[in-house]
């Protein structure tokens, strides 16, 4: 009998990869080094080693295991097909097929973001919810669609970029993805920064954030302490997202957002700034759409990885 399954993220800098039963509890976690050289051949390799090290250490046999779910960056279709991952260096080629064949296992692949999507539906967040939406506030914006408990992926894996969704016009600086007026560029952690020095060219206001370094953590401390400048941050950032969101609401009419990634861990005040301009510009249709914190941080690619394997 099938007792255990493995869930794997791949970041940029390490693989977090974590032994699960089941019913999706966590038996071990733990992390390799993501080796990126040489256009990231040691990648799959380096986790079915990885793998195989723990099914020895814990005494199973592949025989106990259902498979292996992993999430990685970049596009990735259905068959578990990736479409590029620049930053770690892959071109395209089935992540499905060679990491099965590396480690004797079956193997199921999504895009991170949407696989973490899947482990805050499963474990996290998202719990009671069957259509949702992760929007994960980091470096970047990042954003993952569940639509009935699957994730909405897409023709080629790229379904749920929600980050660069065109927020606004006439903006001189490109975002990452060589595009200009990008969600992300204003609802990022990097973004809040954006809005922060633009506003504080501005205004001769005076704000704590003229003293010191000014990060999203910074504008959201300064809010809780009811920084004038900083308020107005706040407020053009939950404008952004806020329509943002309404416009990914016309189209997947989910039950719940569920906000992650290092910018939510300002906590509910988030949701002061965006849920009003949510509901100012959103269809009637969608808008009672709850708003929710993620609670799993970096065990949600592992969780929804797993989630993936176990469907």
């Amino acid at each position: 009998m099938k007792k255990y399954c493995f869930g794997v993220d791949v970041g940029g800098t390490t693989v977090k990869l974590g032994l699960f039963d089941k019913e999706g509890t966590i038996l071990d976690k733990w992390e390799i080094p993501t080796r990126t050289a040489d256009g990231g051949k040691e990648i799959l390799p380096d986790i079915a080693q990885a793998l195989q090290k723990k099914l020895d250490e814990k005494g199973i046999s592949k025989d106990e295991v259902v498979g292996v779910g992993i999430g990685a960056p970049g596009p990735i279709d259905q068959e578990g097909t990736v479409y590029k991952a620049v930053n770690l260096g892959w071109g395209v080629f089935s992540i499905r097929d060679t990491l099965s064949g590396l480690c004797g296992l079956p193997v199921r692949a999504g895009n991170d973001a949407n696989v973490a999507a899947l482990g805050e539906m499963w474990k996290g967040g998202g719990q009671g919810y069957k259509n949702l939406v992760l929007v994960t506030l980091g470096t970047g914006v990042g954003g993952g669609i569940i639509i009935d408990e699957k994730i909405m992926s897409g023709a080629t894996g790229a379904g749920g970029e929600i980050g660069h969704i065109h927020i606004q016009d006439g903006e001189e600086d490109a975002c990452g993805c060589g595009n200009h007026g990008c969600l992300e560029q204003y609802a990022s952690a990097t973004g809040i920064v954006r809005l922060a020095n633009r506003r504080l060219k501005a205004t001769d206001e005076d704000s704590v954030l003229r003293h010191g370094n000014v990060s999203a953590k910074s504008v959201f401390d300064a809010v809780k302490a009811g920084d004038a400048v900083a308020i107005q941050i706040a407020e053009e950032f939950g404008e952004y997202l806020g329509k943002g969101l309404a416009a990914i609401a016309c189209v997947v009419n989910p039950q719940a957002f569920v906000i992650g990634g290092g910018v939510s861990k300002a906590g509910d005040i988030l949701f002061s700034f965006i849920e009003k301009n949510y509901k100012k510009y959103v269809f009637h249709g969608s808008r009672d759409a709850k708003f929710e914190l993620a609670t799993l941080g970096n065990d949600a690619g592992i969780c929804g990885a797993a989630k993936l394997i176990l469907e």
